[in-house]
């Protein structure tokens, strides 16, 4: 087995529309991401490099600086209001810690998709999302790519 890992750190400003607590007003964090990728045998570009550890680290970087909202977010997603590419649509009910996770996962399955299309290999992926010293969220699935 061949295992390559990125940690990474970013910021960014949410909130939990509907929540029943402080957490539904405007506020921030500075995460934290770990992403695992596991296969019996990685492909090699021309460079004989497997993942490019800054390609998977900019999957959760892009989201530095940037509001994360949901698509029931009006007041983030009005352009009027607020700068576009200052804003990241997260899919789910609201961008929390298990979406962001979620969306890291589907940039990791996108990237590599894009770098080594239709090999039909196994990979384990795994992103933890630290929100918080104390909260943190693992998604772990298996994609066939």
């Amino acid at each position: 087995m061949e295992r390559i890992t990125v940690h990474a750190k970013f910021h960014t400003g949410h909130r939990q529309l509907g929540y029943p607590g402080k957490c539904k007003f405007v506020h921030g964090h500075t995460w934290r991401a770990t992403i695992t990728v596991t296969t019996d045998e990685f492909p090699r570009d021309d460079l004989d490099m497997s993942l490019d550890f800054g390609d998977l680290k900019r999957i959760v970087r892009f989201l530095d600086h940037k509001m994360l909202v949901t698509e029931n977010d009006a007041t983030f997603l009005d352009p009027a209001l607020f700068e576009p590419e200052g804003v990241v649509l997260i899919r789910g009910k609201g961008p929390s810690v298990e979406n962001v996770a979620a969306y890291a996962f589907d940039g990791v399955v996108a990237h590599i998709s894009e770098k080594f299309p239709g090999r039909g290999k196994a990979y384990v992926i795994s992103v933890t999302i630290i929100e918080t010293e104390n909260n943190l969220f693992t998604v772990e699935k298996t994609a066939t790519i």
